[in-house]
């Protein structure tokens, strides 16, 4: 009588562990299936966007004067793209087709009454010719200005190595379409007041301004980016040496 009531407690607990698996294992087997979401946990300096950002789920972290760079540092750039960059000083207007493929930039800016002017920048050299020549002069890009491309383009660097203390403004703004990290600089001893808008799409500067007064005295608008930089880019001086083959090493 005992063995046959060992008998029966071994079946009892063999069918609870049985179902006990059953449950944890094959019961997901034939149930609906349920999407998992894991949803990103914003670090305490972030906080939602508004309207459609705040509806898509999108994080955007916030801007001050103080922290503007450091949000512009940490956008995702483009490596290899082409775009129009225009220029507006002085009553003239200058047009610039730009080329970025790596480390390596290629400007080429049409002057009015002047012969258009190429440049090209990479390993830390710049060259320069105008149309006609039939050789390019170099120099150091280290020994030259920051605006080593000569031709008054400014780049979202030039917003990086502002200093801290003159940044009065700063946020997000639609400019030209784009949604933009702006910033604003007081320069006090020049009476002017200069405004940049970097792309929070792709990391790029696609307009700049410089005031003096109410009135714009400089102006800088870059066209949407065309990316990558097509095969047929040419980054070869005049006498035909290839400096760098697109989407080379």
């Amino acid at each position: 009588m005992e063995r046959n009531n060992r008998t029966l407690l071994v079946v009892l607990i063999a069918a609870v562990v049985v179902a006990a698996v059953f449950a944890s294992f094959g019961l997901p087997l034939f149930a609906n299936p349920t999407a998992t979401i894991t949803l990103p946990t914003p670090a305490p300096s972030e906080t939602p966007g508004d309207g459609e950002d705040a509806q898509s789920g999108v994080t955007r972290v916030e801007v001050a004067p103080n922290t503007v760079q450091s949000v512009i540092a940490a956008l995702s750039r483009l490596e290899s793209y082409s775009r129009t960059v225009t220029v507006t000083m002085e009553g003239a207007e200058l047009t610039a087709r730009v080329w970025v493929d790596g480390d390596w930039t290629r400007t080429d800016l049409t002057i009015p009454q002047r012969p258009t002017a190429h440049t090209i920048v990479g390993e830390d050299t710049v060259w320069r010719w105008y149309d006609g020549d039939s050789q390019a002069v170099s120099w150091s890009a280290r020994e030259g200005s920051a605006d080593v491309e000569g031709q008054h383009i400014p780049t979202y660097e030039d917003v990086l190595a502002l200093d801290k203390r003159s940044i009065t403004a700063a946020g997000y703004e639609t400019k030209n379409d784009f949604d933009c990290v702006f910033a604003e600089v007081s320069v006090p001893e020049l009476g002017q007041t200069e405004r940049y808008w970097v792309s929070a799409d792709n990391g790029l500067l696609v307009a700049a301004e410089t005031v003096v007064g109410e009135d714009v005295v400089y102006s800088m608008t870059a066209a949407a980016p065309e990316f990558p930089v097509p095969a047929s880019a040419s980054f070869a001086l005049p006498d035909g040496t290839v400096l760098h083959a697109v989407g080379g090493e």
